[in-house]
């Protein structure tokens, strides 16, 4: 059955003697009728509407027209609006050809993006191939304007790294060479066994140090461990941001907070030395106080060489725009 929707004018119908009609029918592209399609047939004038829906073979009818202009507009789910318009005579019985529906065309918008995650790892990995003159590590330094924040587990990689790296250890055993002439930790003694004592604590002051501050307590208290080069601003700004950098840093939310990780991190570490340096050169508490503020001092001046020194000897510097959304 044809479902017919009513005039919206006051007029009278035509007799049938004088109606005319109209019919068609709504297929699709391969000339399948299309059931349920809506036609909505308007006069020229647009005094009046009618409507029916096509039939389960796509057929339409309307009877009883008044004679002149008209417009029907036909829709269907999934399909493409179809505009038609003719004339109609008095009397008229008009067939109209098949009205051919085309498929709806739909956009579909996709938006690719890599995990939080894998956009932290390419960021971390172009990190580690960040070395002053090709060789010093300057893995802690984030020259992405808009970084992702790294995970427990990328976190601890890069503390890793950055210990176990030959440059690390070659810096070790230069510092141990120092203290050695200098005889400081004299209780150590002199020899092989003075300099390889030396050259162990030196190490586990890295070590735990770079652990603890930027691993473990970053893991713990949601913080970035690395410094964001700011790079642009007045020489002062810079200035104040890199010293303001060893006692703030970015939280995994991105937003400014107390360096936490790099305070607690120098106190501890400066704590766990007492343990395995000579006896006669522990201070007990003011030897972890004055290695907890050497270790908080060492990083504002490593800041402020970060800032405006290492840019411009460090290759391999990243340049681009990760996609993160």
């Amino acid at each position: 059955m044809l479902a017919a929707g009513a005039s919206s004018a006051s007029e009278p119908l035509p007799d049938s003697a004088r109606a005319a009609k109209l019919s068609g029918t709504v297929v699709d592209t391969t000339g399948v009728g299309i059931a349920g399609a809506r036609i909505v047939l308007t006069r020229g004038d647009q005094t009046s509407s009618q409507e029916v829906l096509s039939g389960d073979d796509g057929q339409f009818l309307f009877p009883n027209l008044v004679s002149g202009n008209f417009q029907i507009t036909i829709t269907a789910a999934g399909f493409a609006e179809q505009i038609s318009s003719g004339l109609l005579h008095l009397g008229e019985s008009f067939t109209a050809p098949p009205i051919t529906l085309n498929l709806a065309t739909v956009t579909t918008e996709i938006n690719v993006s890599l995990p939080r995650v894998e956009v932290a790892e390419a960021e971390v990995k172009a990190e580690e191939k960040q070395r002053v003159f090709g060789v010093i590590p300057n893995f802690y330094v984030s020259y992405v304007s808009d970084p992702t924040p790294l995970d427990t587990k990328q976190k601890f990689e890069l503390a890793w790294k950055t210990t176990i790296d030959p440059v690390t250890l070659g810096l070790t055993g230069a510092i141990a060479m120092v203290q050695q002439a200098q005889n400081n930790f004299s209780g150590y003694g002199q020899g092989a066994q003075g300099y390889g004592k030396r050259f162990g604590a030196t190490y586990a002051d890295t070590a735990i140090g770079t652990f603890l501050g930027s691993a473990v307590l970053p893991s713990l208290l949601k913080q970035d461990p690395r410094y964001f080069y700011k790079g642009s601003g007045s020489k002062g700004s810079r200035i104040l941001y890199a010293l303001a950098n060893s006692v703030i840093c970015k939280g995994d939310n991105m937003r400014w907070q107390p360096n936490y990780s790099n305070i607690i991190g120098n106190m501890a570490a400066g704590g766990i030395s007492n343990l395995y340096y000579p006896a006669k050169n522990r201070e007990g508490a003011t030897l972890t106080i004055e290695n907890g503020l050497i270790g908080i001092g060492a990083s504002a001046a490593a800041n402020l060489i970060e800032e405006f020194v290492m840019r411009k000897f460090t290759p391999n510097i990243p340049n681009y725009t990760a996609d993160k959304h």
